[in-house]
């Protein structure tokens, strides 16, 4: 087993512990899903399980395995590792936003979002091909499947790490 699915399967384990009469938060929605297994892993190494357990509401941009894998090769690694537990958690609040917002909240055309990560924004799209989302590397993650109810926010699941650098253009 890799460093990162014990990392994952650890958390997973303990997120879901003592929670069969309590609903869903977004953790344990992600917990349960082993399409986020790598976001699980990185939430945990960053010391956000707490924070995305609170009472929200928030709204996560969550990607998936695949999103991960997709990353220069021993990316994720580094990035699990201790002494870059600053740099993981500004990855993974740029994918949080302090709001629970749907799909049917988001206004039809390109719009700027501010995520947790206070400095930046993401630039996102709707139209008649969905939701997209810009990041700060100027690249587009698509979201494939939208508003997974949780009990302190929404999940939209996304096929791209969204990445913190410069302001996307969003017209």
């Amino acid at each position: 087993m890799t460093p990162i699915h014990k990392i994952a399967a650890a958390a997973a384990t303990a997120l879901t512990l003592g929670t069969a009469t309590q609903a869903a938060d977004i953790v344990e929605i992600a917990s349960g899903d082993d399409r986020f297994s790598t976001l699980v892993a990185a939430v945990s190494a960053a010391g956000l399980v707490e924070t995305l357990q609170g009472p929200g509401p928030f709204t996560v941009y969550a990607p998936v395995n695949d999103a991960f894998a997709a990353l220069p090769e021993g990316t994720v690694d580094t990035l699990l590792q201790p002494e870059n537990k600053g740099q993981l958690t500004d990855v993974l609040l740029y994918h949080v936003d302090d709001r629970k917002l749907t799909a049917e909240m988001i206004p039809n055309g390109s719009t700027y979002f501010k995520p947790v990560l206070a400095s930046e924004r993401l630039c996102i799209s709707k139209g008649a091909d969905g939701v997209s989302i810009a990041d700060g590397t100027g690249e587009t993650a698509n979201v494939i499947v939208a508003n997974i109810e949780a009990d302190n926010g929404v999940i939209h699941v996304v096929d791209k790490v969204l990445l913190p650098g410069t302001r996307p253009a969003c017209h």
